[in-house]
């Protein structure tokens, strides 16, 4: 498995990260490219912001129970899930998802790729 440094450096995909609280903490260029939003109105803002309405409580309840129990279903392996773009469109999209564990707390990266 790549780690988070390997990801942001060798990624052509849309990769994002957020912090143990799923807090936005970076995107690169090609997530800017393909859904439109920058660095600075993403970066310091929860994920939920580009996930899809109908999934922000899955999504929440997911995170909090990896966070307390270190054991999730959804990492390392595709998921077909949909991202919303800045313009609000939600696009299908297979996402790969990451946990590393940096000083304590865990950072999560996803490489998503636009079907």
């Amino acid at each position: 498995m790549k780690t988070i440094k390997q990801i942001k450096s060798e990624s052509h995909l849309p990769v994002i990260i957020t912090d143990q609280q799923g807090f936005i903490i970076y995107i690169n260029e090609a997530f800017s490219t393909v859904y439109g939003w920058s660095s600075g109105e993403l970066v310091g803002l929860p994920l939920e912001i580009i996930i899809p309405q109908s999934l922000h409580d899955s999504h929440r309840l997911s995170f909090s129970r990896f966070v307390m129990t270190e054991k999730a279903k959804v990492l390392n392996h595709p998921l077909l899930l949909k991202t919303v773009t800045k313009d609000g469109i939600e696009l299908e999209s297979e996402h790969y998802i990451t946990a590393e564990k940096q000083e304590g707390n865990w950072i999560f990266t996803a490489t998503i790729s636009p079907l």
